[in-house]
Order: C-alpha cells, then structure tokens, then sequence
C-alpha cells in the first residue's frame, strides 16, 4: 500500500526544547484501528483518511469525528488481498490494488461515502502515475503500453480509446470546443512501460478520442515526483497554443503547425548524481525560466541544450527571431537565476537546486520507503551580466566563486549570499554596495534569502533572520535547530527536521511555535500552511501552527 507522498516519516523521538511556544492542539482522537496509511485532505475538501493493512477510515477535518469504517474485504470482495492504496483526491476516489502477475484488479470506491463505484481486470500496470483525472468530463484518462483510454469516474464505463497517443497525458487546456490540448510525458517510475516514447503535443477530441492533430515538442515534460507540480505550463491564445517548456514553443491551434520556437531541450543528468536507492528522482530549478519584457517584446532564454555550453538567447516574441547570443558562460550545470534589470541581463550560475526521491530500502528483514524533497547547492557557482542591446559580457563578479545561494533584484540592484555574507550588487557594474555577516543572525549559514515586506529574510540551517535590504542592517531572528524550508504562506515560513520536527515562523518578528513529533510518527502540512496533522500508531492529532 501507498502513503500519501506529502507525508514524511519521524523515526526518532525529539532532541532538546529549542521553541518558544508550543503548537496548540485543534483535536486528538484515538483511531478505530492501526494507522498504517494516512492521507490529508485539504480543508477546504474537508475530510481525510486513515487506513491499516484490513480496513480504512475517514474522518472530519474540522473535528476528527470518524465518518465510516469499513473492511477492505467489504468494499472490495472481488480483491483477494490489498497491495496498493491510491486517493484521486480531485476525483473524490480511492484506487484500491491487488496486485497479480499481469492480472491486476482495480476497485474504485467513492472517498466520501465508501461505496463501491467499479472494479476490474482490464488495466494492467496502472499507477499514480499514469491515471489523470478530467474534471470537465468526469473521467479518467489511463495511459496504457499500447493506448490511451478514457473512463466515466462513476461507473467504469470505457468511453473511447486510441493508439494514436503514446505516454502520459500532462498538464492540458480543455477548450470551448470540446478538445483537450495536451502533451505527453514519462514519469521517472514508468520508463519501462512506455518504450520507444516520443514527445508529444496533440490536440484530443474528447467526444470520441480522435486525434485531431499532432506535432513534437522540445524538451522534457515533467511533473515532481513527490510534490507533484507540473514543471511547465500550456496555454492556448486565440488561434495559437503557448507551451512554456525550457522556453517558449508556439503552435497553430487549428492545424497544430510550429509556428516558432525559443526552446532547448535540456536534461539535469550532469547537476548531480542519481542517489544508489532511489526508484523516481528529479531535479528541479537548475535552469532559470524565460523572461519576458512586454514594453519591448523582447524574450529572454536560456540554452542549456548542451553540457559544456550554456548561452543566454534574446528573441523578438512576436515573430521568434533570434536577435543575439552571448558569449558562452562556461562550465555552468545549473543557472537558477536570470533577471532583466535596465539594460543589463544578470545571470546567477549554480546555487540552490530541488531535488526530489522517491527510495526503496530493502533488507533481509524489511522494506523502508523514504520520501525525500531537498535543497543543495549546485557549483559552479557565479554571477555574470550581460547587455541588453548586444548580448555581450558586461561584468563578472568574483565574490561567489567559492559560493552562491540564490538572488533577487531589490530596486534595481542585485541582493544575494555566498552562505556565510550578504551583499548588494550595483546592476549596472557588479560593484559591492554593502556586505555582512550572515552570523549576525545566530541561524548557522544562509541557505536562502527571499523578500518579505520591506525586509530581507534570511533562511539559514537552524531558523531564521531579518536584514534591511537597503542597507544589511540586523534586525531579529529566529534561532531554532538543525531544519529545511518547508514552505512559506504569507507572514508564516515552516521549517521541517528530518525527525519531523516542525516550527512554524512568524516573519514580522522571528518568533516561532513548534512542533515535537514522537518515535514513529508521521506528520502532514496543510496546503494552506494553517494546521498540522499527526498520525501515530492508533492517534490522529491536528495542531495549529500560529
């Protein structure tokens, strides 16, 4: 069975108090059996669920009242066992799996009530992964080996089919007309099922599944492989479709034609190695997106096609021309950051990456999963303009040779770390207008720096700082443990140890509530940042984090 990829495993108990306030607790309820497999749901949806290896639960978010509980042989009595649970969390379903050597069976039960929608043998090797969800027509579109087909949520039912589609349906636009605009792609933990794989950008109609037409993309379409965003964006304008794909790639929405293109393909194999355990990784964020001036038209991109040559590309957005390309930034594997200030193009090469897995450890006696979503720094590291006008060098910075983490433009000029020094950058020349100490905070070294209000604040490896941007004053901090960035909402930053300890950050002033997760537990973040649910062996806990 499958946990919900969000939620984290705390394998040890807690070191020290290091918080000034202790999270409150909204509810605790005692389960009606083992939690084994738990999933959130937002709080807007309002329930979530809790299972063991015999039954499963849902309960009310809002008071953890048990709504059902029910027999996995009761919802299910065609499934002899149960291998695998995955919830459609949009579609209000849950996919339950008895897994057989190509003889797989499927029920789908309705999350809310925990009846029996459907069940089968039809499909074989479907995941999470290659099941979509289709609002608009309330179905399931489930990439095969051999075709795609589409289902009705509600009974099974097998609308249409076709061959003409090979792979995973991606991030699409369902138009007026009644089409689904769309590209494909290959999930990490599915290369062996979709061999011979092409990219794909096709035009679907979803009446019948006729394939209205189709042309090939560039580049590799992905989604994360445990947060799950989609890693580029598809638009469709009037009578033109916009794939935003490590660059732009414009098509004709009638007949499907390349009308142009500013795109590289790009692949982050040479960023960092593959971990040795690890069955779906991805790196993310190595490569900074287009930019775009609309007073001028210009486009901004960056070509990374190549290993050991990387170049900044400006082109005309309205027809796709190539206007310049600069010299070559040498030896960069990652160039995160790229900003258009007046008439300089400033690039920041290596620094802060994502990285995401997905570990299987087996052993003698056991299998461990592991879920991993992480920050690291990527080198070379640098920080180089270039001139709007020609494409050529303008300056090169030698403070970050030795390190970078990331950067942003405040009023013009450049505010960005080397970990252990925060600077300002004058745009125009790369001059330094101020540097300090990243100690003054007591935060360990900046990770990553990020504006807030009118302020600069520090996220370092054991909390958190503020900093006048203007001119590096010190201002309050945070001072917590050993943590990573989980994730800001607007005054609240969170931060997450690798216990599952949580704190929670007030930015207007430093102070932060904290959260002790006990030996074995296992902890989910809100969507919105607002609560905090905890399952252990039989008890579901929900704090709130401010």
């Amino acid at each position: 069975m499958k946990k919900q990829l969000i939620t984290f495993i705390a394998m040890l108990g807690f070191l020290g108090v290091f918080a000034q306030e202790d999270m409150s607790i909204v509810w605790e309820v005692k389960a009606p059996h083992k939690v084994m497999f738990n999933g959130t749901g937002t709080e807007d949806r309002g329930y979530s669920y809790i299972a063991s290896d015999k039954e499963i639960s849902i309960f009310a978010n809002e008071t953890g009242r048990i709504k059902w509980t029910k027999a996995f042989k009761e919802l299910a009595p065609k499934l002899s066992k149960i291998d695998e649970l995955i919830p459609f969390w949009e579609s209000n379903t849950i996919f339950l799996f008895d897994r057989k050597m190509g003889k797989d069976q499927i029920a789908c039960l309705d999350m809310e009530t925990g009846s029996l929608l459907w069940s089968t043998d039809r499909y074989q090797n479907v995941t999470d992964e290659n099941v979509v969800y289709i609002p608009e027509r309330q179905g399931f579109a489930i990439s095969l080996k051999d075709k795609l087909v589409f289902i009705k949520v509600s009974n099974g039912e097998e609308l249409w089919s076709t061959a003409k589609f090979g792979g995973v349906v991606g991030k699409y636009v369902y138009t007026n007309d009644g089409h689904l605009v769309t590209v494909n792609f290959q999930p990490s933990g599915l290369i062996a099922l979709f061999t011979g794989f092409k990219n794909q950008i096709a035009k679907i109609n979803m009446d019948n599944g006729d394939i209205t037409w189709s042309n090939t993309y560039i580049g590799r379409a992905e989604r994360k492989v445990i947060s799950r965003e989609f890693l580029y964006d598809i638009m469709v304008e009037g009578p033109r479709v916009i794939l935003r794909l490590n660059g732009i790639q414009v098509y004709d929405y009638n007949t499907g034609a390349n009308l142009w293109s500013a795109a590289f393909d790009f692949t982050p194999n040479g960023v960092r190695g593959r971990p040795a355990n690890a069955k779906q990784w991805g790196v993310y964020g190595a490569v900074a997106d287009p930019v775009f001036i609309q007073e001028t038209n210009d486009l901004y991109v960056l070509d990374m096609s190549n290993k050991t040559h990387q170049f900044v590309k400006k082109y005309d957005a309205n027809t796709g021309k190539m206007i310049w390309t600069s010299p070559e930034i040498k030896g960069a594997k990652a160039i995160p950051g790229m900003y258009v200030v007046e008439d300089k193009v400033i690039c920041q090469i290596g620094g802060i990456v994502e990285f995401q897995s997905y570990e299987v450890i087996e052993s003698e006696y056991s299998t461990t999963y592991i879920w991993k979503v992480y920050f690291d720094n990527v080198k070379p590291n640098g920080l180089q303009a270039f001139n709007t006008k020609d494409g050529s060098l303008s300056w090169e910075s030698e403070k970050f040779k030795k390190g970078i983490t990331n950067a942003y433009v405040y009023e013009n000029n450049i505010l960005c770390s080397s970990g252990k020094e925060l600077y300002k950058i004058n745009y125009s020349n790369g001059d330094e207008m101020y540097s300090v100490p990243v100690t003054d905070g007591g935060v360990g070294l900046a990770v990553e720096i990020m504006p807030y209000k009118d302020k600069m604040i520090v996220i370092g490896e054991k909390g958190i700082s503020a900093y006048m941007p203007a001119d590096g004053k010190f201002l309050y901090s945070g001072k917590y443990k050993t943590a990573t960035l989980e994730d800001v909402f607007d005054n609240v930053l969170i931060m997450k140890t690798d216990k599952a300890d949580i704190a929670s950050f007030d930015l207007d002033s430093g102070k932060f509530k904290e959260f002790k997760a006990k030996t074995g537990a296992s902890t989910t973040l809100t969507t919105d940042g607002t609560f905090v649910y905890v399952y252990e062996d039989k008890v579901v806990t929900k704090v709130k984090t401010m």
